[in-house]
């Protein structure tokens, strides 16, 4: 499936949980995409990272776009996954990329914006985005916008396993030199197999190289 892929920022106060964010500084908003976004199901939700959950709920108890909420899932390391209701105040832009046959492939508070990843089918379709910002008078920049040949894979490639593996690895240390962590430790931090941990690191890093360095006549099929 072909289409573009863009990262679109967005600003309105009265954007979701903005003010928020806004409260609590040391906080940052993802949303869980698998759970589903879709403004009819009257629950929406996020993962968090926060230095300080009370203060992060006491934004949410101020921020009018916020009706309930709750803390589902704490996981540690100040992460938790948090499910909320918006008010009718609040103003969602997920449904018109919706009605451009578009897809949300992720959602990150900036502290000031959120950022919208998304996959359209046509350049054409940024169009419509401008227009919705436009009538609510949200501001709007355009990031990047770029080709996209799959929705069922990650930036250059990756599968998810690939990155989250990747991302572990950097996280722990593991390229650092001297490594900070073992392929061993790696490995348990992701519950998989030593080699598993291995070959996800070794596919992941060719994929990066074959995006970013290799000539298209020098990619491997």
């Amino acid at each position: 499936m072909t289409g573009i892929k863009a990262a679109v920022r967005i600003e309105h106060p009265d954007i979701v949980l903005t003010e928020t964010v806004a409260h609590d500084r040391t906080s940052s908003v993802r949303s869980v995409s698998e759970a589903g976004t879709d403004p009819t199901s009257g629950k929406f939700f996020y993962r968090v990272e926060s230095s300080d959950f009370p203060r992060f709920e006491d934004g949410l108890r101020k921020d009018h776009t916020v009706g309930e909420f709750e803390r589902v899932i704490e996981t540690g390391d100040g992460k938790a996954i948090y499910s909320f209701g918006y008010t009718d105040e609040a103003k969602i832009f997920s449904p018109v990329i919706s009605t451009e046959n578009g897809v949300v492939l992720d959602m990150e508070n900036d502290g000031d914006a959120w950022i919208f990843t998304v996959w359209l089918p046509e350049r054409t379709n940024l169009a419509a985005l401008w227009d919705t910002a436009r009538r609510h008078d949200i501001d709007i920049e355009l990031l990047r916008v770029n080709q996209y040949t799959s929705l069922g894979s990650t930036d250059a490639g990756l599968t998810d396993s690939q990155r989250e593996a990747l991302l572990v690895a950097l996280e722990a240390g593991y390229f650092e030199e001297p490594r900070n962590a073992t392929l061993g430790e790696v490995a348990a931090e992701l519950d998989i197999s030593q080699p598993a941990a291995g070959g996800l690191l070794r596919r992941g890093i060719e994929r990066l190289i074959v995006s970013s360095l290799a000539e298209e006549s020098d990619r491997p099929d």
